[in-house]
C-alpha cells in the first residue's frame, strides 16, 4: 500500500477520537483530575492512533498528554487522558 492509499485509523468508526492536549491546558487537567502526570494511563509512541496524530501535529514528545473521547451510552461521551511513553 503506497502513501496515497494509507488509511487514517482515526476515521474508523470503532476508534475513539484522539486529540493532543495543548501544553497550556495540561496543568489544569491534572489539577482537575487530582492526579500526577506519571499516574495517568499510558499510550505508546508506537500506537497507531498516536502515529496518525503525529502526521497532523509533527512529532509528539514523550510526556505529552492525549485526550481520548469515547462514545458512551449513558453520558453521550466520556473523556480519558493518556500519557505518551516511549516505544518498546
Amino acid at each position: 500500500m503506497g502513501k496515497k492509499d494509507e488509511i487514517n485509523i482515526l476515521e474508523h468508526g470503532l476508534v475513539p477520537e484522539h486529540k493532543l492536549v495543548p501544553k497550556e491546558e495540561e496543568k489544569e487537567i491534572l489539577e482537575e483530575l487530582k492526579i500526577k502526570r506519571e499516574n495517568l494511563p499510558k499510550i505508546r509512541k508506537s500506537d497507531p492512533a498516536l502515529r496518525q496524530l503525529e502526521k497532523v501535529h509533527g512529532e509528539i514528545n514523550v510526556g505529552r498528554i492525549i485526550e481520548v473521547k469515547r462514545k458512551s451510552r449513558t453520558a453521550d461521551s466520556a473523556k480519558a487522558y493518556r500519557l505518551v511513553v516511549k516505544r518498546d
